[in-house]
C-alpha cells in the first residue's frame, strides 16, 4: 500500500484530540455531578432550570430534573426534532400561517412565565394563579417553537443538498405534532413515577441535544463549512465538537451555582 493510500486510512491527530477532550470532560463531569441518573439529570437542570420542589412534578419525594415549565419546554423540543427527523432531510422553514401559531405559543409561554413570576413579588397584583399544569403546557407549546426553528436551520447549515420543504408545511403535520404534545402533557400531568422518570431523563438529554445542535452549527459556519456534507458519517466531529462547548456551558453553569449555594437541590421560595 502506498503512502497517499495509507493516509486515508488514518484519521488526522486532531480528530483524535477531540475525541480525547470529549471523553475526558465527559468522565469529568460524571465523575463530579450527583450520583445515579437521575443525578446527572439534575445536573443538566441545574444549568438551565431554577428546579424550585413546588413548581416541579415529583418522583416520590424528589422533583423531576427541571420545573413544570422547562420540563415541557425541553421534552417539547425533543418530540418537535424526532417529529422532523423521521420525516428526512427537511430543510425549509416553516410557513407563515404555522410560525403564527408557533408565534402564539410562545407569547402564551411568556404571559404565563410573567404572571408566575408576578406570584413571587409583591409588586403587581398576578393576572390569574399559574399552576404546574400552565407551566407544562405552555413550556410544551414553547418547546415546539424551539424545535421548528433549530431544526430546519441545522439541516440548512451543515448539508450539502437538502429537501426544499418543511416538515410543519401542512396543517395535518402541525395538528399531528400538537396532539402528541397533548398526549405527552396527559401522561406527565397522571405524575406516575415510572413513567416520570425516563422522561426526566430525557428533558435532560433534550437540553445536551439542542446545545449540541447549536453550537455544531456556529461551528461550521466558523469552519465556514457550512453546506458541506454529503453523508451522515461527516456529522460526527461537528457534533463532537458542538457537544464539548455544551458540556463546558453546563460544566462551568453548574459550577458557578453550586459554589454559589453550596447544594445541587433548587432554589427555595
Amino acid at each position: 500500500m502506498d503512502k497517499a493510500a495509507e493516509s486515508k486510512h488514518h484519521m488526522p491527530v486532531w480528530k483524535w484530540v477531540i475525541i480525547a477532550v470529549a471523553l475526558a470532560l465527559t468522565l469529568t463531569w460524571l465523575f463530579l455531578t450527583p450520583e445515579g441518573l437521575l443525578g446527572k439529570a439534575d445536573a443538566v437542570g441545574y444549568a438551565v432550570c431554577h428546579r424550585i420542589s413546588a413548581r416541579s412534578f415529583m418522583i416520590g419525594d424528589r422533583p423531576v430534573a427541571m420545573c413544570a415549565r422547562c420540563s415541557g419546554m425541553f421534552l417539547g423540543a425533543l418530540l418537535g426534532l424526532i417529529f422532523q427527523l423521521v420525516q428526512g432531510r427537511k430543510g425549509k422553514m416553516p410557513p407563515i400561517p404555522v410560525l403564527v401559531i408557533l408565534g402564539l405559543f410562545a407569547a402564551a409561554w411568556v404571559l404565563d412565565g410573567f404572571n408566575s413570576f408576578l406570584m413571587l413579588t409583591d409588586w403587581f397584583p398576578s393576572f390569574y394563579t399559574t399552576e404546574n399544569w400552565t407551566r407544562l403546557v405552555t413550556g410544551t407549546g414553547m418547546g415546539l417553537g424551539v424545535s421548528a426553528m433549530i431544526f430546519p436551520a441545522f439541516i440548512q447549515a451543515h448539508f450539502k443538498t437538502w429537501q426544499k420543504e418543511s416538515p410543519l408545511g401542512n396543517w395535518k403535520q402541525v395538528l399531528i405534532l400538537i396532539l402528541a404534545a397533548g398526549v405527552l402533557d396527559a401522561v406527565i400531568l397522571l405524575e406516575i413515577p415510572w413513567i416520570l422518570y425516563p422522561l426526566s431523563l430525557l428533558s435532560a438529554l433534550s437540553v445536551i441535544i439542542l446545545l449540541t445542535m447549536i453550537y455544531s452549527m456556529v461551528i461550521v459556519m466558523l469552519a465556514k463549512k457550512e453546506n458541506t456534507i454529503e453523508r451522515l458519517r461527516q456529522l460526527i466531529f461537528p457534533l463532537i465538537g458542538g457537544f464539548i462547548i455544551a458540556l463546558l456551558q453546563i460544566g462551568v453553569i453548574d459550577l458557578a451555582r453550586y459554589l454559589w449555594t453550596g447544594t445541587w437541590e433548587g432554589f427555595v421560595l
